[in-house]
């Protein structure tokens, strides 16, 4: 069986940290899909606050328009 590759557990667990900051063990708690499901709002969220900027937002890792 081939798990969640660790280095996108960290980028996950890192975006949402640094939004939100969130304590690192609940972070790290959460199933896989409800720590996507946290950062696609939080991209979401940037898109919103920055939509008279030009769409390439740094902070939105799963480059959702």
């Amino acid at each position: 069986m081939v798990g969640y590759p660790i280095d996108k557990i960290y980028e996950e667990a890192g975006f949402i940290a640094y939004y939100f900051h969130w304590p690192h063990d609940e972070i790290m708690l959460m199933e896989h899909r409800e720590r996507r499901k946290w950062c696609e709002e939080i991209s979401r969220i940037n898109r919103n606050m920055n939509e008279e900027k030009p769409a390439n937002n740094p902070f939105d890792v799963f480059n959702k328009r």
